[in-house]
């Protein structure tokens, strides 16, 4: 298992940033090269799950926790990408942290990984910030 936890400060209300880290659809905006999509329930609750499709690779989560404006936890699905994911509100804090049964590559890939997490979390700043 790997964990990866990457954090931002965003001049922003705790109930704007959950909103803001929750609009799946909209976070192609600023996570690089991701899109997102609802594949069952209303992605807003407990059973529900999203679709994140990153550079062709599909990562398959069912929310586990839905408590906003705090949290909300994930388990990837996927075949490629697995276990757990949690996006949290702290204060003025966006904290993003995954924690994977990760692939015999992933330790050639981590790098650039975590560069792309890092600029997307800066982005997210940005969008959180203007978002409406």
């Amino acid at each position: 298992m790997t964990e990866l936890e990457l954090t931002v400060e965003v001049a922003a209300p705790p109930d704007t940033i959950f909103r803001a880290m929750t609009d799946w659809e909209r976070q192609h905006e600023w996570m690089f090269g991701t899109r997102v999509s609802v594949v069952a329930g209303d992605g807003k609750s407990v059973g529900s799950e999203i679709e994140a499709v990153t550079f062709g690779v599909s990562d398959r989560m069912r929310i586990t926790r839905w408590d906003p404006p705090h949290a909300v936890e994930v388990l990837k699905l996927g075949k490629v990408v697995r276990g757990t994911g949690a996006f949290a509100v702290r204060g003025s804090r966006f904290v993003w942290t995954e924690r994977l049964d990760v692939p015999f590559f992933f330790p050639v890939v981590k790098p650039l990984f975590v560069l792309g997490l890092r600029r997307s979390m800066q982005r997210f700043a940005r969008f959180a910030e203007e978002y409406r």
